[in-house]
This record gives C-alpha cells, sequence and structure tokens, in this order.
C-alpha cells in the first residue's frame, strides 16, 4: 500500500496508484447517420474507455434518454472453470467432512 502526500496534514492511503484520462464534455452536438436500413451515431473511443465500454453495452431509454451501460456479467460467471482448476491441483476435498444425519441409513432415495 503506498502513501500519497500532499500535506504533512493530509495523507491518503491508495492501495495501486492509477493513471485515469478523463475527458469531461459538456454537451456536443453529434450527427445521426443512416446505417443501411438503421441510423447511429460515431462515439469517440476516449469517451468509450473513459467509463469501460468495448465491445458490447446495454442500451436503455430512461426518461427521454439513450443510456448506454457496461453489460452485467453472467450469474457465476467463471465458476466452473476456477472448480476444475481446483480440482486439477486437488483441492476439492471436504474442510468439514459429511453432515449425514444418524436416521438418514434408514431413508431411501
Amino acid at each position: 500500500m503506498e502513501t500519497l502526500n500532499r500535506d504533512a496534514a493530509l495523507s491518503i492511503e491508495i492501495p495501486h496508484l492509477w493513471c485515469y484520462i478523463v475527458i469531461t464534455v459538456k454537451r456536443t452536438q453529434i450527427a445521426i447517420r443512416r446505417i443501411g436500413n438503421s441510423q447511429g451515431i460515431v462515439i469517440p473511443k476516449p469517451l468509450l474507455a473513459q467509463v469501460g465500454l468495448e465491445g458490447h453495452a446495454d442500451l436503455t431509454i430512461e426518461r427521454d434518454a439513450l443510456v448506454l451501460r457496461r453489460p452485467a456479467k453472467p450469474t457465476r460467471a467463471g465458476w466452473a472453470a476456477a472448480a476444475q482448476k481446483i480440482a486439477a491441483v486437488g483441492d476439492d476435498s471436504l474442510v468439514m467432512g459429511e453432515f449425514g444425519n444418524e436416521e438418514d441409513a434408514k431413508l431411501s432415495w
């Protein structure tokens, strides 16, 4: 963990220093272009990078605005690969053992 000192009275601990390029656009008019039978706009790459959009985006309408968001990650994304990796290493044994009850032997499933 690094410490950022700007003043003697101000000390901020930062886990990692990141360099962000921030482009602030107040209000810009862009052209809506014809693309085949549809229409579209061209969004500058730095603006997409600023909000973390690449490849795909979720588009919704909120009040009178079109809103682009990063797609939500699927539930349990990557769990199967992680489980296979753990099993390959042999670290998939039960930690606390089985939780059977005495009467479970009498049950038929």
